[in-house]
Formats: structure tokens, sequence, C-alpha cells
């Protein structure tokens, strides 16, 4: 039992080394000077910490970080409300229907999960332009609206199974229509299951780099927090005092909102595990 207990505690270790170290190279990096970091980038600034790095990388004439941060806010806010408005009347669908029909349905939508956004991007980018929506922000949301799809309406269709259908009787009793039940009785049920599908999104759609680097494309202007990070490196030589400051700037707000909402996220996660 000993052996087995020190086994999974240096496993445990391990593991939180491998995950927290790129995190720390980011944090110390950040604050050090160009030649700190390329002469010792695991080490202590021998220089003292600096935040002229955050300065200049926030107010970079190349880069304008404040700007990438409204469009990726943009891009999250338009996604889930897409998102939601689309997977919740389709949850409440398929939660309350009997047939096998709406388990096809259902496993289709979920067999997106197991499909990497790397395989299906040339399609895409085919579609967008014969849409002419290519190296268009309304072309890149549709786009990322439809991977959030899957993982939303699984956490919705799970939430509304579990509950009870004589709430919908009620509702139809008192005179209201099908859709007037799911909003104005199981949607507000569903508000766990909402926050934890707003972070999930949230947080994907802003570390999201391939989507918006190949769908806007370098030439369009539009940066993303993370494609402004790329935009950051230069061909011929890279200044990581700014590469760093950006990476910490693109990071910290993503991390924050999720430390904050991450009990949100689990309560989200489990609430559809027992049936009412």
């Amino acid at each position: 039992m000993r052996v087995a207990r020190f086994a999974r505690a240096t496993a445990l270790v391990l593991v939180a080394l491998a995950m927290l170290g790129p995190l720390y190279l980011l944090m110390t990096n950040a604050f050090k000077s160009q030649e700190d970091i390329v002469g010792s980038p695991f080490g202590v600034p021998t220089e003292g910490f600096t935040l002229d790095n955050l300065y200049a990388a926030a107010t970079s004439s190349t880069f304008n970080v404040i700007e990438a941060y409204g469009t990726t806010a943009l891009l999250v806010v338009a996604v889930n409300v897409l998102s939601i408005l689309l997977t919740g009347p389709a949850a409440y669908a398929i939660g309350r229907g009997v047939r096998r029909g709406h388990r096809v349905v259902l496993l289709v939508m979920l067999a997106g999960l197991f499909i990497p956004t790397q395989a299906i991007v040339i399609p895409v980018i085919y579609v967008l332009k014969t849409v002419g929506l290519m190296g268009t922000v309304p072309g890149l949301v549709l786009f990322q609206t439809a991977l959030t799809i899957p993982t939303t309406l699984f956490l919705f269709t799970t939430l509304v199974q579990s509950i009870p259908r004589e709430l919908d009787e009620a509702a139809r009793i008192d005179g209201a229509s099908k859709i007037g039940t799911f909003w104005r009785v199981i949607f507000p049920l569903l508000r766990p299951a909402v926050a934890t599908a707003v972070v999930l999104n949230a947080v994907g759609v802003w570390s999201d780099f391939v989507s918006p680097r190949l769908i806007l494309g370098p030439g369009s202007g539009v940066y993303t927090v993370t494609t402004g990070v790329f935009a950051a490196v230069s061909k011929y030589s890279t200044d990581f005092t700014v590469v760093y400051a950006n990476m910490l700037l693109a990071v910290a707000p993503v991390v924050v909102f999720y430390v904050l909402l991450q009990k949100r996220i689990i309560g989200g996660l489990t609430s559809g595990a027992v049936k009412g």
C-alpha cells in the first residue's frame, strides 16, 4: 500500500511539474530582459523584474493588444449567444423525444467531438469562400459556433433529461406552447449547464489560434489575442520580451476567468448526473 501511495504521489508531482513548467517560464520571462531570457530562460532575472515589457507590448504599434481583446471578446459573446440559441431548443426536442431518431440525431451531433478541427478546416474554407464570408469576422463566428455545438448540446440534453416531464404538462395546461414551455420553464432550470457551456466555449474561443489564423488571414488586419502573439514573432529575429509579454497578456484573462468560475463548471457537468 505504501509503495502504491508513493508511486501515485510521485506521478501526481511529475504531472504537476510538467503542467506548471510552461507557466513558470511564462511568468518569469515576461518580466526579464532579452539577455536574461536568452542566457537563462529558467533562471531568476539577474537585473530584477521589470514591467517595461508589458508596457511595450500594450502600446506596440505592430500589434494592438487592446483592440485584439475587443475582437476576441466579441467572438466569445457572439459564439456563446448563437450556440445557446441553437442548441437550447434542439436539446429540449432531443431530451423530450422518445423515438430512436432523437438518439440518432444526438449521436451524430456528438460525433463532432471526435473530429479534429484541422481535419475540417480546408472544407470549411471552401464553403466560406463560396458564400463570401472568407476573411471576415462573421465567417469565423459561424465556424467557431459550429465547433461549440456538440459540447453545448450534450450538456443541455443531459440536464433536460433530468428535469421532470410534469413541468411540461403543467405548462401546457396553463396554455403555454412548446416554445414557451422551453424558454419560460425549462431554460431557467438549465442555468448550471449554461454557465458551464459559456465558460468552456469562452476558453475555447479565446485560446483558438488555427481558426482565426486561417479564416481571417494575416492580410485582414484583424487580430485575436492568439494570432497577435504570432504576429510579434519576426522572420529573422525575435524580441522575446515582446513575445512573452504578449503571451502573458493573452493568457491572463482566460486563466482568471476560469479560476473564478471553476465551481460553476463542475456544478454544470454534474447537474444532470442524477435524475430528479
